[in-house]
């Protein structure tokens, strides 16, 4: 019995690790996204393809025995490259052609890792590659891991701390104006369940480093780059550049009459977008351990756009909690519809992405800027 209890907790501790790493990945991934949608308006159907760039290359360069972060960053570079040769052929035309323009390179990218064989293996994928954080650890190495997700920890409640101190501070400034502020009892819900949270994947992660595995030194990597990530947008968006940024996405007209090179500014917002959604892919593909290209389909563009309308544009708080939300309801409903045993597995694939539509649908009309997202600053204050 206490075997058998032992390897149910493992069991679970492990999923709660996949979970979490997959969150990580796509919080990465959506930010990107919402850099270059949420606070610039530039629209972007084809992320997807940024992210296949990025594994692609990091994977590809690893093989032939490149360190980790040049590949990585090499990977972002090449992203990089692409949203600027994609940039410079279509900002300067209505938003529409850049949407079509983004989906058919992200289509060209993926039919070129699946036709050339001779560099990506083709259908049969990419296997056997190097991963990072795959080695054999000693005490002080797990010491050191569970150091820094103790600090991830830390510099997650200090963040939600600072957030909803935000958000009670601006409850009582904009009383009376015509749009509602966030309950206080909301706010206090949503600092217990985001504290809970924390507290799980921290003992569930602590716990798995001291029985170390590849997954869990993984989820570490993941949750700092993300942290890193999350902190550098953080002070970017704030920052004049981000300002221009967001007049830019309200109305380009007035930084361009203000003497603004907009097309700048779209270019490095479209290029910094691409790159994150590149490293992104990095670790898409460490997580996979075995990638081709059926695994970069459009639905992954779909999922990224759900996390960042789910959470609010122009938020990027709100795009992390849009991405723990789909895939703590992505694992649960995938867990529960097989054992109720009335649908079938295809239908349960169809009747979950109907689910997903359907609080998309309500989100649209009860609180159309996300649960994070800002109405007045997205609407000018009208």
């Amino acid at each position: 019995m206490d075997n058998a209890l032992l390897v149910q907790l493992i069991g679970i501790s492990g999923y709660i690790i996949y979970i979490t790493t997959s969150a990580g990945v796509y919080g990465i991934f959506a930010l990107g996204l919402n850099l270059q949608w949420g606070f610039t308006g530039l629209i972007n159907f084809g992320v997807v393809g940024f992210m296949t760039l990025g594994a692609y290359t990091s994977v590809l360069l690893t093989l032939t025995g490149v360190p980790f972060v040049l590949a990585v960053l090499a990977g972002a570079i090449l992203a990089a490259i692409l949203g600027l040769l994609i940039g410079l052929s279509t900002l300067r035309l209505r938003e529409d052609y850049l949407a079509i323009v983004t989906i058919g390179v992200s289509e060209l990218v993926r039919l070129f890792a699946l036709n050339e064989e001779w560099l990506t293996k083709g259908a049969l994928g990419l296997r056997q590659y190097p991963l990072p954080l795959n080695i054999e650890v000693n005490l002080p190495i797990k010491l050191l891991l569970i150091a820094i997700l103790t600090l991830l920890a830390i510099y997650a409640e200090w963040t939600l701390y600072k957030s909803l101190a935000s958000q009670w501070k601006q409850n009582k400034e904009i009383q009376g104006k015509s749009y509602q502020p966030r309950k206080p009892l909301s706010l206090i819900i949503w600092g217990i369940i985001a504290t809970a949270l924390i507290l799980l994947v921290y003992v569930t992660g602590t716990t798995a480093l001291s029985f170390y595995t590849y997954k869990a030194g993984l989820m570490v990597l993941v949750l700092s780059v993300l942290a890193i990530i999350y902190a550098s947008l953080e002070f970017l968006v704030h920052s004049p550049w981000g300002r221009i940024l967001k007049a830019i996405r309200e109305d380009e007209e007035v930084p361009r009459a203000l003497g603004k090179n907009i097309l700048l500014y779209k270019l490095q917002s479209f290029m910094l977008g691409g790159a994150i959604a590149g490293i992104a892919g990095a670790f898409f593909a460490w997580q996979l351990t075995t990638i081709y290209p059926d695994k970069f389909e459009p639905l992954i563009t779909f999922n990224t756009w759900i996390i960042v309308v789910l959470g609010g544009s122009g938020s990027n708080a709100g795009t992390l909690l849009g991405a723990i939300i789909f895939w703590a309801y992505d694992s649960l409903t995938r867990f529960i519809l097989p054992q109720l045993g009335i649908l079938s597995p295809s239908q349960s694939g169809y009747f979950r992405i109907m689910i997903i539509g359907l609080i998309l649908m309500i989100l649209m009309v009860w609180r159309p800027q996300g649960i994070l997202g800002k109405k007045e600053e997205l609407t000018l204050g009208r």
